[in-house]
């Protein structure tokens, strides 16, 4: 049975190369090609393929959310990231969206048809770095949460306010602004508000 494909990136010449390496496959074929995550989900609906090649980040909608929306109304198709990016955040938003399989663009044309086959027949496929990343994400504890107050002190920080600015905008006194940081800090053990920040986002507190 012949796997049918659609590309999805904003790089034109990225989907030659991925549409020629695939069609050279005798059970693979790529049925259309969108720059788009927005594209991509109209082609998806339109087209009905077994699997969706999507890259992460890209104009007209993200990669992320166009696999949500894929996933969520065309019934049987498997979506599987492809992308040069392997951040912490990337990984877990991907898998959490639903993807099948998470590979980066160094793959080789074997490693990616042998990826899709799998993906077809329902296995999740991973690359090494990526699986690893996974692992050490399940075996770290997660941080304890932050408290609604704690939370929101945060969230201006990372807009860039500062102590006196949040407090003013929360009717607090910048020397409670300052107590809740120190809070934070403990809770996700960090010595900084750029690490406060960067942690909370890593873990989805923010």
């Amino acid at each position: 049975m012949t796997i049918r494909i659609v590309l999805v990136d904003d790089h034109p010449v990225v989907r030659l190369g991925l549409r020629g390496m695939l069609d050279a496959e005798p059970d693979l074929t790529v049925v259309g090609e969108a720059g788009s995550g927005d594209a991509g989900v109209e082609l998806a609906a339109a087209e009905r393929p077994d699997i969706v090649l999507m890259d992460l980040r890209m104009p007209g909608g993200d990669g992320v959310s166009a696999t949500e929306r894929i996933l969520a109304t065309v019934p049987g198709v498997r979506v599987m990231v492809l992308t040069t990016y392997e951040s912490d955040r990337d990984i877990l938003r991907a898998i959490e969206a639903g993807a099948s399989g998470y590979l980066l663009k160094d793959a080789s044309p074997s490693e990616l048809a042998n990826a899709v086959r799998a993906a077809a027949r329902g296995e999740t496929v991973l690359a090494p770095s990526v699986a690893s990343t996974l692992v050490r994400q399940v075996r770290q504890p997660a941080p304890p949460a932050l408290s609604a107050r704690e939370a929101e002190v945060l969230r201006l920080v990372a807009q860039g306010h500062t102590n006196a600015d949040i407090g003013k905008q929360l009717f607090i006194a910048e020397a409670t602004v300052k107590t809740h940081l120190l809070r934070v800090f403990n809770k996700l053990d960090v010595a900084d508000r750029t690490a406060a920040v960067t942690t909370a986002m890593r873990h989805g507190l923010l």
